[in-house]
């Protein structure tokens, strides 16, 4: 008997179904666009943004110059974020914006644009130039909205695409390390700290800064140690001044010992 209702419930489910895209075609090829406006208006408030999306995009072109096409844009703007095409989406939402920059709707489109940029910043390890175009995105919408009510997100969004970009350029300096490139990790992770000053990672680019001096000087030739050991010196009182309680002490202390060791022969 369950196994019945159960046969009967999924009956009406595949007809509903089948009834719903039949219905959804033949709205398709109809020429009614007052009926195609207002169902595309029903499935964007209901979520479908596929549906909307494909009624919108159509209806672009056919209300092209009226005062409907600024909502018919903007809608389809957010259909493509909702389907997650984000790189289509922020083309549209900027288009938006400078096609109806008077728009209720243009400081909206604006941010969403810079959203999708974020929303495409990929993680540290790999290419970086949608997170720099966010950046510049953001920074261009608060130059324009200064007191707008998206300031506190914007901020927040920023620092967190910045934190991507400090976090690329300590792992590309870090691996010069790790692959046994002690000169180049040296002027990699230095030009990491001018770079971002304030960035988390300075305290182990310091350190890693440090130990790569130390290595550079051990592996030299008779005539060059002196001067790097020297050098690791320096690198070593200047991580302890810039971080007095580093994680990295006992670590630094032993090559600081290793190097005047060296030095006071």
């Amino acid at each position: 008997m369950i196994l019945k209702r159960i046969q009967i419930l999924l009956l009406a489910f595949v007809l509903f179904l089948v009834s719903s895209c039949s219905e959804y075609q033949k709205l398709l090829k109809s020429e009614n666009y007052e009926l195609k406006y207002e169902k595309a208006i029903e499935y964007y408030e209901d979520g479908d943004y596929y549906k909307a999306r494909n009624l919108f995009n159509e209806l672009m072109n056919i209300y092209k110059g009226t005062k409907r096409a600024e909502k018919i844009h903007y809608h389809y703007a957010y259909c493509l974020y909702h389907e997650g095409d984000l790189a289509i989406a922020a083309y549209h939402f900027d288009r938006f914006a400078k096609t109806y920059p008077n728009s209720e709707y243009t400081q909206d489109a604006e941010f969403q644009a810079a959203l999708c940029f974020y929303d495409l910043a990929p993680q540290p390890s790999l290419d970086q130039s949608f997170t720099k175009r966010g950046i510049d995105a953001f920074q261009v919408f608060l130059d324009k909205y200064p007191k707008t009510e998206y300031r506190d997100t914007v901020n927040t969004l920023v620092d967190k695409l910045h934190h991507r970009l400090e976090k690329k350029a300590y792992d590309n300096a870090y691996l010069y390390y790790k692959i046994g490139e002690y000169k180049a990790a040296i002027t990699a992770l230095g030009n990491m700290i001018e770079e971002y000053p304030d960035s988390p990672y300075v305290e182990d680019a310091r350190f890693y800064i440090l130990k790569s001096s130390y290595m550079l000087a051990d592996g030299s030739v008779i005539e060059k140690k002196e001067e790097r050991f020297e050098n690791t010196m320096d690198e070593y009182y200047s991580l302890l001044d810039n971080y007095p309680n580093t994680e990295y002490k006992n670590e630094a202390k032993k090559i600081k010992e290793k190097t005047q060791e060296y030095l006071n022969k």
